[in-house]
């Protein structure tokens, strides 16, 4: 484990297990994430999502973001500080004065639900430019752009989907987004202790602290077996 690929996935993934595609009960979600917390990847893992109206059902101790008040999609709903989901870049100028985050959708269970790539990276370079934070939901549940089925159901339809490890470099290099967006090959990636490299591109290791800490906060996923275990599988954990 290097310190680099530490500071890029520290906190990274929030646990979304009641929603599509696993779309778990209540309980089973819950004994997931309890699970995951005394796991050996419980430093990957950031906070239980859950919607507004059930949030008592959740253990105390878990740390949340809950839809509805800490992620919201009507900007005159949002407390200060909250993500709100946007495809229109032109509401960030709003989300900035009122010192809210963005978020940005990176999938879904059918094909159309996943944004180009040059849409991606628009969002990307508007935020920072902005200065605005923002934490991505759906459709990221492995390291590199991939074809997958789109849910866990028998003959699911598959598609094309995002990898989060694509675009939080993609965030870290955004003179490069595209093409890291675009980059399938695990080969092209490289992490060691002083940084993190994308073919001839590179980031310190302090840089992707900073980045993490102060603007590509997270992803929401269903799953944490399925990242973690796609990482596994390359070698990288």
């Amino acid at each position: 484990m290097t310190k680099s690929l530490r500071a890029l996935l520290e906190d990274l993934i929030d646990y979304a297990g009641l929603f599509p595609p696993a779309a778990l009960t209540m309980q089973d979600a819950v004994r997931n994430y309890a699970r995951y917390r005394e796991g050996q990847y419980a430093w990957a893992l950031g906070k239980f999502v859950v919607p507004k109206e059930r949030v008592r059902e959740v253990p105390g101790e878990f740390p949340l973001s809950i839809l509805g008040i800490d992620e919201v999609k009507n900007i005159d709903e949002a407390r200060e500080g909250a993500f709100v989901e946007i495809s229109d870049l032109t509401l960030l100028d709003e989300i900035k004065r009122r010192g809210l985050r963005a978020k940005i959708r990176t999938g879904g269970i059918t094909p159309d639900a996943f944004p180009p790539i040059d849409d991606v990276a628009a969002f990307l370079r508007a935020c920072h430019a902005r200065g605005i934070a923002f934490k991505a939901t759906a459709g990221l549940h492995h390291p590199l752009r991939c074809v997958k089925p789109l849910t866990y159901e028998p003959n699911a339809p598959t598609g094309t989907m995002h990898g989060f490890i694509n675009v939080f470099l993609a965030a870290a290099m955004l003179d490069d987004a595209e093409e890291i967006l675009l980059e399938q090959d695990p080969h092209a990636f490289a992490f060691d202790d002083d940084g993190a490299t994308w073919r001839d591109r590179r980031v310190s290791t302090q840089d992707l602290t900073t980045m993490r800490r102060d603007f590509a906060i997270s992803f929401g996923s269903c799953s944490f077996e399925e990242p973690i275990g796609d990482l596994r599988a390359l070698g990288w954990l």
